[in-house]
């Protein structure tokens, strides 16, 4: 939030409080304080209600600081839409379908090796909690059409966006692989991976709030400049905004950011 709509709404608060306060304190109470008795008591009464207005301005200032400081989730409504964005660990939420983006091939090898993924990712604390996953039999059962070939050693690839179920994980094919096997995806390449999801999301969210990360905050690289997780959100919620697939109320996407470092709920657009 810039600074100019955080004084305007403190200042909104400070007249709807100070409002109350005028409707029901006597006049006799701004009366019997007299600050300046060289004045007239109709005087001294402006006087001592501007006092109490810039009293209870400077408060609302100080508690919408430590509101917008402290706050770890805001809510973006639409016309039968909910976008929820919260700071959290995506792999504690509950009662919801979560997304782990996988690049285009599903890799599960994990390691430090360049084509490898990499073990603090998401989906290298997925596989490693679930080291018995068989990859090639959730791929035949989702009916998952191949792409094509991916520039990354010919392998089979799926179209960026599209996902796999797998209890209530949507296990979601993202970064493209280049020659070495490192994930990249150009601007319109991630937008266009967007409006898949969303198709998919719109299909496999079953009444339930689907929660996703910030898809491209990690090792995944996104067009030519390296983009902030606060940039990457806006256009996630810019894209889920102009999509005709959208999960309808009262369930709601929910984009869970787990680091601080360059991002802050109070300077997400719109809110």
């Amino acid at each position: 939030m810039d600074l100019n709509k955080y004084i305007k709404r403190s200042r909104a608060w400070a007249v709807s409080i100070v409002s109350f306060i005028f409707m029901f304190v006597p006049e006799e109470m701004f009366k019997s304080q007299i600050i300046f008795s060289n004045l007239s008591i109709e005087k001294n009464v402006i006087i001592n209600r501007g006092i109490v207005f810039l009293a209870v301005f400077f408060l609302a200032l100080l508690v919408n600081a430590i509101y917008l400081g402290y706050r770890r989730k805001v809510n973006i409504k639409g016309k039968n839409y909910t976008i929820q964005i919260k700071y959290g660990d995506l792999f504690k939420q509950k009662d919801c379908k979560v997304v782990i983006p996988f690049d285009e091939c599903f890799t599960t090898n994990v390691g430090m090796g360049t084509a490898d993924i990499n073990p603090k990712s998401l989906c290298g604390q997925y596989l490693q909690a679930n080291p018995s996953i068989d990859m090639e039999q959730l791929i035949h059962s989702s009916g998952i059409l191949v792409k094509g070939k991916s520039k990354y050693a010919g392998k089979e690839k799926y179209e960026s966006g599209r996902v796999i179920q797998n209890g209530k994980y949507l296990l979601m094919a993202f970064a493209k692989l280049d020659k070495v096997g490192k994930g990249i995806l150009t601007r319109e390449e991630y937008i266009e991976s967007l409006s898949v999801l969303w198709e998919e999301l719109d299909n496999y969210y079953g009444q339930q709030d689907v929660c996703i990360p910030i898809l491209g905050s990690g090792t995944t690289r996104i067009g030519d400049n390296e983009l902030t997780q606060q940039e990457l959100l806006d256009i996630i919620i810019n894209s889920y905004k102009l999509s005709v697939h959208r999960i309808k109320k009262p369930n709601k996407l929910c984009i869970v950011c787990r680091c601080m470092d360059d991002f802050s709920l109070n300077k997400i657009e719109g809110i």
